[in-house]
């Protein structure tokens, strides 16, 4: 792990792997780089995969200000992040919230991304999906360790997770909390909890079919979970049709958000990078 300080002066952790095509990885709204694990291990011989840890993060200083908590401040932190590195472009592969900071900077900042890889979100938000998560964010998990987190999440998400055992969700515990002798902890900020509602307290959600037609000259991917409570079948369907050329791939038995190691979202990937490569 390496570190980066903003022009503001926070202190951002990022890991670098690999070699070949430069992919940054931005992570969901309360996840980490250690999402991007499988990617790692599976692309690293081909590209170069650079994962962050977005402010409030992981390993990433905390904001003392959490209006800073905003897709505009961590895509500004994503091109210092790629200044820090000397790269003058890169493709992006963004989970979620990092998705939504892949398509600000594409109609900002066009000139830096080489494309941009999608998982399991676009320009419409399912609201059952949001209220999904803000009835956890910011809150501790009540779980005594992870071996109990990956009990209890077995029974919890097996609506949209069938299939998926143990171990597997032992892992994803893992990468979202810190196991203390008081139990399981929040990897992230919980002031992200202020940041989310004072910005719906802000109004409507923008239209941001115009970010997402932004992106018509650059190389596009996007993976969708076929249980996903954030992206519709039907707002995937529309975002093929306005970018024809867009690679798709639906992931079978996978909710918000496909952990990135099944062999449809692997075979996307792959695919995509096969694409910027030629």
């Amino acid at each position: 792990m390496q570190y980066f300080t903003t022009g503001d002066g926070l202190r951002l952790a990022f890991d670098e792997t690999g070699a070949g095509v430069p992919m940054l990885c931005l992570a969901g709204l309360t996840r980490n780089m250690g999402d991007f694990e499988p990617v790692v291990e599976r692309f690293a011989p081909r590209a170069r995969i650079i994962r962050l840890d977005t402010r409030g993060r992981g390993a990433s200083d905390h904001d003392p200000d959490f209006h800073n908590y905003n897709v505009l401040r961590e895509g500004h932190d994503a091109l210092e992040l790629l200044d820090h590195l000397g790269l003058k472009r890169a493709t992006i592969l963004g989970t979620s919230r990092g998705g939504m900071i892949a398509l600000v900077l594409a109609a900002g900042h066009a000139d830096r991304v080489a494309g941009i890889c999608l998982n399991d979100i676009g320009p419409v938000v399912d609201p059952q999906g949001l209220a999904h998560i803000m009835g956890y964010l910011g809150e501790r998990p009540g779980y005594a360790s992870y071996d109990d987190a990956a009990h209890h999440l077995m029974q919890a998400m097996q609506a949209r997770f069938p299939g998926v055992g143990h171990d597997q969700w032992r892992a994803y515990a893992r990468r979202l909390w810190i196991e203390t002798p008081e139990g399981l902890d929040l990897r992230y900020d919980p002031a992200l909890r202020r940041a989310v509602l004072e910005q719906s307290a802000a109004g409507a959600m923008p239209d941001l079919w115009p970010l997402f037609e932004a992106t018509r000259a650059i190389p596009m991917a996007l993976i969708r979970g076929a249980n996903s409570d954030i992206l519709s079948r039907e707002t995937a369907a529309e975002m093929c049709a306005r970018h024809p050329d867009m690679i798709y791939a639906e992931v079978p038995d996978r909710g918000h958000v496909p952990f990135l190691d099944e062999p449809e979202s692997i075979g996307l990937i792959g695919r995509f990078l096969d694409r910027l490569e030629t």
